[in-house]
């Protein structure tokens, strides 16, 4: 693999991010164009996108809650790219981005399933509040990235 990192803010680069995101949401789990695509993908919001030899293979976002904080959400690799740590990686490269523009909270809501992947990128989870986003079971999660 010859992996590129994007950070995403135009529109050509979002772009980018809704190829992933309609491959590995849209069509794998039946979730509508409207569910998938919210009021939060716009202007302001700040996008990862990998690469591999040109074709996005993994993304996520983030948008500002307040001025300490952000929401990180929308993480998601390509089915034949999952096991390679590349969710790991758009999170990490995330992070940075996030460190570098002075937030110091991470926040998400996590898939159920998705706790373990969470966790061992560092984020606790809030409460045991169980949160319906379409289709999936969520918890809150977050993680401070101070320093």
């Amino acid at each position: 693999m010859n992996i590129e990192v994007i950070r995403g803010e135009a529109e050509w680069q979002r772009a980018g991010a809704y190829s992933v995101r309609i491959q590995g949401m849209n069509r794998q789990h039946n979730i509508s164009l409207r569910e998938e695509f919210d009021e939060h993908d716009c202007d302001g919001t700040r996008y990862i996108i990998l690469l591999d030899d040109g074709y996005p293979i993994a993304t996520c976002r983030f948008y500002e809650v307040n001025p300490d904080s952000v929401t990180l959400g929308r993480v998601v690799v390509l089915p034949e790219y999952r096991g390679k740590h590349l969710g790991d990686r758009v999170i990490a490269e995330a992070e940075q981005w996030i460190r570098e523009l002075g937030y110091k909270k991470i926040e998400i809501e996590s898939r159920t399933v998705a706790i373990g992947f969470y966790e061992k990128n560092g984020f606790k989870i809030v409460n045991d509040d169980i949160i319906k986003s379409g289709c999936f079971d969520c918890v809150r999660m977050e993680k401070r990235v101070e320093g």
